[in-house]
């Protein structure tokens, strides 16, 4: 293949096995576009995966991918999907014979394709420049984020340093990680005037320089929309895990002027998944930033706001419009709200873990952290499909990994298809009928000490990192007094709240509440944060898009 050499412009890269159709791919787009973009192509799918890698580590820009169905190792649906992680906004395009439509259509959802267009493509003034015209254009106008020279200085084990790689990761934007105590770490620090005391310290693409910033800060210098850009909205929908992208996408797609509020990340739980498995139309699986990403780009693409690093703390009533509160003391209003915050991971009481959270502690799978738990011994706390999930990612580099659980075995609480494969991982055993009573550690993890409730034994044993995923809380307090919950905080909705054919109490309407309506006319709920949820994937992006139909039967008819 032609090296990828730095340069300052995009770059259309295409990939063929057959080099005459490989060159003569190139030299039609190099004709069109050699003068604005970069023209790449390769003959494999490995060697143009390899060259994407060394691309993004420099920060180069892709649009466009041009990849043929038909390659041997690695078919062309196969590698866009691999090349949706490394560039999950550049256009993708399959090239395919005629005989191949009807795989090239499936593509279209399968990998979010853009276009495929049939060989031979000739005149390409007819049958491709037209086509690509368009893709670059959308390209050129999306929210792509060019934050290749994002530099992060931290300490290895300060919680602070490893929540700022964790949003960067978890909303897609680059950046480079430097040690502080190493050189290059030294020189960006003394470059910023900072002695180290004061981390993480990130440096931003035009030079500015933010010390500690929270969330906010970080989202709004780094491309992120942290502001609505309206103050009265059709639907407002707080949370932006599955059943609020889902709801996001729907709302959007179906007219209704539509802001979604995030707090951190879209994705939620299930976005910090490394693989799911059993989500309908995914065979192979998908992780969960992937999944999350598609359904964020699709939110906007329909039209719907989504405005992140903004923590709602109130829900009020004012008359027919329903007010969202920020914990700055602004606020928007809309005619309905959808609740979709999902739910928290409990805190664990054990002694040692608040110290040492952010320091080899951490609750969920921290996804910047599976680089560093290569030949460590890694310990799980949980027995549900996120911490199956986890210790089968985890597996394949950690020297061994260790799932804890109180129960006495995963089949009550996992999925068959992972309790199997965790069965056959060599690397992965199950501690049944034991908890973590507590932590030890200088500065970072160290051992963690562990009691086998059967027997009453303890132990203490050598670790280096302890994932924590130990049930849900849903973290509703903020909805105190404004809509009914159950007694565990999980909002209750729809036939829950009628008693003997009669409403709740307050309720100020004729009707009775719809499905997924709250005690409150106009404020549904959907997710994992409702009660008797059924606390999967699939079941909170259906119950989002259902809420919006209610939506608008509400609107019309309130």
């Amino acid at each position: 293949m032609n090296h990828p050499v730095a340069s300052g412009k995009p770059a259309i890269l295409t990939v063929d096995d057959d080099p005459g159709v490989s060159r003569a791919v190139a030299r039609d787009l190099r004709r069109r576009y050699g003068e604005k973009y970069r023209i790449i192509r390769a003959e494999s799918g490995e060697s143009a995966l390899d060259a994407m890698k060394q691309m993004k580590l420099r920060g180069d820009p892709v649009a466009a991918i041009l990849a043929d169905y038909r390659m041997p190792s690695m078919s062309g649906i196969e590698f866009l999907e691999k090349a949706m992680d490394l560039y999950p906004v550049a256009r993708r395009v399959l090239l395919t014979a005629y005989a191949d439509t009807d795989a090239a259509i499936e593509a279209i959802n399968v990998i979010d394709l853009d276009h495929y267009l049939l060989k031979p493509w000739d005149p390409p003034e007819e049958k491709l420049y037209p086509v690509v015209d368009a893709l670059l254009e959308a390209w050129a106008s999306s929210d792509h984020h060019p934050a290749e020279e994002t530099k992060v200085v931290g300490h290895r084990w300060a919680p602070r340093s490893s929540e700022v790689r964790e949003f960067l990761a978890r909303n897609q934007l680059s950046y480079r990680w430097y040690m502080s105590d190493e050189p290059e770490g030294g020189r960006l620090l003394t470059a910023a005037g900072e002695d180290g005391r004061r981390l993480p310290v990130v440096i931003c693409s035009d030079g500015e320089c933010l010390v500690e910033p929270s969330d906010t800060e970080l989202g709004r210098h780094l491309g992120l929309r942290t502001d609505p850009s309206e103050n009265f909205y059709d639907l407002v929908v707080v949370g932006g895990g599955p059943a609020g992208l889902g709801a996001a996408v729907y709302g959007a797609s179906e007219g209704l002027r539509t802001a979604l509020i995030e707090r951190t990340a879209t994705g939620g739980q299930a976005g910090q998944s490394s693989r799911i498995e059993n989500y309908l139309g995914f065979p192979d699986g998908v992780s969960g930033a992937q999944l999350a990403e598609r359904a964020r780009r699709q939110a906007t693409r329909f039209g719907a706001e989504l405005i992140t690093t903004r923590d709602v703390v109130a829900l009020e009533v004012n008359g027919s419009a329903r007010t969202v509160r920020f914990a700055d003391g602004d606020t928007i209003d809309a005619h309905t709200v959808i609740l979709a915050t999902g739910v928290s991971y409990r805190r664990h009481p054990a002694p040692g873990v608040d110290d040492l959270t952010g320091r080899g502690v951490y609750y969920g799978s921290a996804v910047t952290e599976a680089a560093r738990c290569t030949d460590q011994d890694v310990y799980i706390v949980g027995g549900a499909n996120s911490a199956g999930q986890a210790a089968v990612y985890l597996s394949r580099g950690a020297r061994s990994v260790t799932i804890v659980v109180r129960a006495q075995s995963l089949e009550d609480s996992m999925s068959y298809y992972l309790v199997q494969q965790i069965e056959r991982n060599p690397r992965i055993r199950v501690r049944p009928c034991t908890e973590v009573i507590g932590v030890e550690g200088e500065g970072h993890l160290e051992k963690v000490r562990l009691r086998n409730n059967a027997t009453g034994d303890e132990e203490t044993v050598d670790a280096g990192f302890l994932f924590l995923f130990i049930g849900a809380a849903p973290r509703t307090e903020w909805l105190e007094g404004v809509v009914a919950r159950d007694e565990n905080g999980f909002v209750v909705s729809g036939p829950d709240l009628v008693v003997d054919g009669k409403p709740p109490s307050g309720w100020p309407l004729d009707r009775l509440p719809h499905h997924l309506e709250t005690s409150v006319p106009g404020i549904f709920a959907a997710g994992d944060v409702r009660s008797e949820s059924a606390k999967r994937v699939a079941s909170a992006v259906g119950e989002g898009a259902m809420a919006v139909m209610l939506v608008h039967r509400y609107i019309g008819q309130p």
